[in-house]
């Protein structure tokens, strides 16, 4: 029986009791009326008010469901044991990248359990490492973390921005890597940006200053193109590029290694781009427009002279590598160097005067060495399902660094040799997990309309399908994005246990390409769903867990995917963990860079995709029901998808849930959409997540 909700909110937190879900009593969320008319439908939006992050009301309202969801885990009686083996997992060096800058081997690194990974320098692979820049040392408590570095042609500056809070707004700094010293300038109001170097300055994109009130939430417009010459104001940037006509348009830049050209790529939403380069070597040369479309990616991977190499899905749904001469580039005059296999083209390096492609076949990598005509001369050998995160190379030099991950086993660093063909592991990481005890294994599914479907499943070696083993499933589905086998230190938590871990690789990602990409978007974004229903019935009818063992989660557009597949079918899991989610599909688009979504999401503002928006917004779609044991997890710096969403979808939850399972929010104070969140963060919240899970999965631990 449903128990209504108490005037007085302080009186909360007497009733928890974790067995008896029925006495759980929800902070009073107070209901304004508020309707919108879209396209002749009426709308309800009666906690619009949970959309002001700093106000009174709401900060008490946050105070309130923390303090509420809070008390539910701390009565988890082995809660603290599973963030002391967290703790002793996380606690292994880890190498996040390495690569070369000039005559310097550069990587980020971390002894353990360093909030923020660390960047070090060493002129030989085998030389001790030199502290360049310590994150660490910017707070505290570890919550301002990097966000993009760029270092001068020389060596000599490197500019690197910092994130507060996990906030998209970034500073960007300089320091002098030879002598160490941090120099005065300080750039502010930066947001998707790169930091590309021309001699004694650098190009970057920012935001007019937004009032500072708002600065968290308000729609982010007119991005322009600035030159900062180090030592200087920011008063005194040039201003490079703007587009006044088209206030949601953003532009990134890049400078071609030898300095000689200026890229600047614009976009509207996550996909499509235009292209343009500028010839340097005269400031009143023009910029040259290459693409001037929305319709296609574009990346600018090389230049010899005035040929650029460029990495594109133009006629090429799983990309290619073409030719362009600036001596005639139109479209007509492209030459294929790597043509459209049928596996997808995720990337290419340049390796002296070589070509290193990375393919993905079924969602597992695979590298392959070219000449400079695109004609395969070997395969780059790697190791089972596994997946290339990284390959660093140049035209400089004959050696390439890469890396390879998958489910069971963290990064590996390599060093490859274009002349001799060869490969050298430089580092593996050691670990308390016991990764040989556990296997992945890829299966096929049919989704509701007949699609094959990949997903990944891994689990101790040996286990036993009796329909009762204790189930995660994680998923994405959305902007191209591939999930591609990666190494979760929380998920071995979760193994260690017994658990199965799976993840399927849903429409509306980028794992087989542009097709499987768009087949998940708009008003085919129920496909999204229909293809993570149908993992999770596999999984049952298959005898690999039940519907009562079966935990689902999703990050961002992931949480999106959790909330309409709970709303959808709130039998389909015990356990449902949407975290940062986009939730109010009616109103996203208005918040931040929301608008840059509308690509994937389309708009309430186009009559036939409301009509698609509304059918599955999770916000809109909470019926009376019995909901699975729901853990809803945002920041309150969170400044992509912002915590609104998660925090009216709680509050209707709440109150519209008939059953006794609990429906918490966990709101993380100073953190933000996830990027450089600290370690001590990341612990606590997996911690909380993982007691969540195995409490109201039955397991013990």
């Amino acid at each position: 029986m449903h128990i209504p909700k108490p005037i007085l909110s302080y009186l909360l937190f007497t009733c928890l009791c974790l067995n008896t879900y029925s006495q759980m009593i929800y902070p009073e969320t107070k209901a304004v009326k508020q309707m919108d008319n879209y396209h002749g439908i009426k709308v309800e939006d009666p906690y619009r008010w949970l959309e002001d992050d700093n106000s009174t009301e709401t900060k008490s309202w946050v105070e309130h469901q923390n303090k509420l969801t809070a008390g539910y885990l701390d009565k988890i009686s082995y809660r603290s044991k599973i963030k002391n083996r967290l703790t002793d997992l996380w606690n292994y060096e880890k190498i996040n990248s390495m690569f070369k800058k000039g005559k310097l081997f550069f990587s980020f690194r971390n002894n353990g359990l360093q909030n923020q990974s660390v960047l070090y320098s060493q002129t030989a692979l085998l030389d001790k490492p030199e502290v360049v820049l310590d994150p660490n040392t910017l707070s505290n408590d570890g919550t301002t973390s990097l966000s993009g570095i760029g270092f001068s042609k020389d060596g000599k500056y490197l500019a690197y921005g910092i994130s507060k809070a996990g906030s998209d707004w970034v500073e960007i700094h300089v320091k002098n890597i030879v002598t160490k010293e941090d120099l005065k300038d300080k750039i502010k109001w930066v947001k998707f940006s790169g930091i590309s170097w021309k001699g004694n300055g650098f190009y970057y994109s920012r935001y007019d200053e937004p009032s500072l009130d708002k600065a968290y939430t308000q729609a982010n417009q007119f991005h322009k193109v600035y030159y900062h010459v180090i030592g200087t104001n920011q008063n005194d940037d040039v201003l490079v590029y703007e587009d006044k006509e088209h206030p949601d348009r953003n532009f990134s830049t890049q400078v071609t290694h030898d300095e000689n050209y200026l890229i600047i790529y614009g976009s509207e939403t996550t996909s499509g781009q235009t292209l343009m380069i500028k010839d340097l070597s005269n400031p009143l040369n023009k910029f040259i427009p290459i693409v001037s479309d929305f319709n296609n990616e574009y990346s600018v991977m090389e230049n010899i002279g005035n040929q650029f190499y460029v990495y594109t899905n133009y006629k090429a749904p799983r990309y290619k590598l073409v030719k362009i001469s600036l001596n005639n580039p139109v479209r007509d005059n492209w030459e294929d160097i790597l043509k459209e296999q049928e596996d997808l083209l995720e990337g290419v390096s340049f390796c002296g005067n070589k070509l290193i492609s990375n393919y993905l076949k079924n969602v597992s990598s695979k590298l392959y060495l070219h000449n400079m005509s695109g004609v395969v001369e070997k395969e780059i050998r790697l190791s089972g399902i596994c997946k290339v995160n990284m390959v660093n190379s140049s035209r400089e030099d004959d050696v390439a660094l890469y890396s390879t991950v998958s489910f069971t086993s963290p990064e590996d660093i390599y060093l490859y040799d274009a002349k001799g063909g060869t490969s050298k592991q430089i580092f593996k990481p050691i670990i308390s997990f016991q990764s040989n005890n556990y296997e992945t294994k890829q299966i096929f599914y049919k989704s509701k309309d007949g699609t094959q479907v990949s997903m990944f499943i891994t689990h101790k070696k040996g286990i036993e399908l009796n329909s009762n083993n204790p189930c995660f499933v994680f998923g994405y589905g959305g902007f191209n994005i591939s999930y591609t086998p990666e190494f979760r230190i929380d998920r071995a938590v979760f193994l260690e246990a017994g658990g199965i871990y799976c993840v399927p690789n849903l429409r509306g990602g980028g794992e087989y390409g542009e097709d499987w990409h768009m087949n998940g978007t708009k008003c085919k974004k129920q496909n999204v769903f229909d293809d993570f229903i149908a993992a999770c019935n596999y999984l049952v009818e298959n005898k690999y867990t039940s519907h009562e063992k079966l935990a689902i989660h999703g990050r961002s557009n992931g949480g999106l995917l959790i909330g309409a597949v709970m709303t959808q079918r709130p039998d389909i899991a015990k356990v449902a963990i949407p975290t940062v989610g986009v939730l109010d599909m009616l109103r996203f688009h208005l918040f931040t860079i929301g608008r840059a979504w509308t690509v994937d999401y389309g708009c309430s503002e186009n009559k036939e995709e409301f009509e698609c928006l509304y059918k599955y917004s999770p916000l809109h779609n909470v019926k009376k029901a019995n909901y699975p044991a729901t853990l809803i997890l945002t920041g309150d710096h969170d400044d992509r998808v912002v915590p609104a969403h998660s925090f009216k979808f709680a509050a209707t939850l709440q109150k519209n849930n008939i059953g006794n399972n609990p429906e918490l929010i966990r709101i993380d104070i100073n953190a933000g959409h996830g990027a450089g969140k600290p370690t001590d963060k990341q612990i606590a919240e997996f911690a909380d997540m993982w007691s969540f899970v195995f409490f109201n999965l039955g397991m013990n631990y």
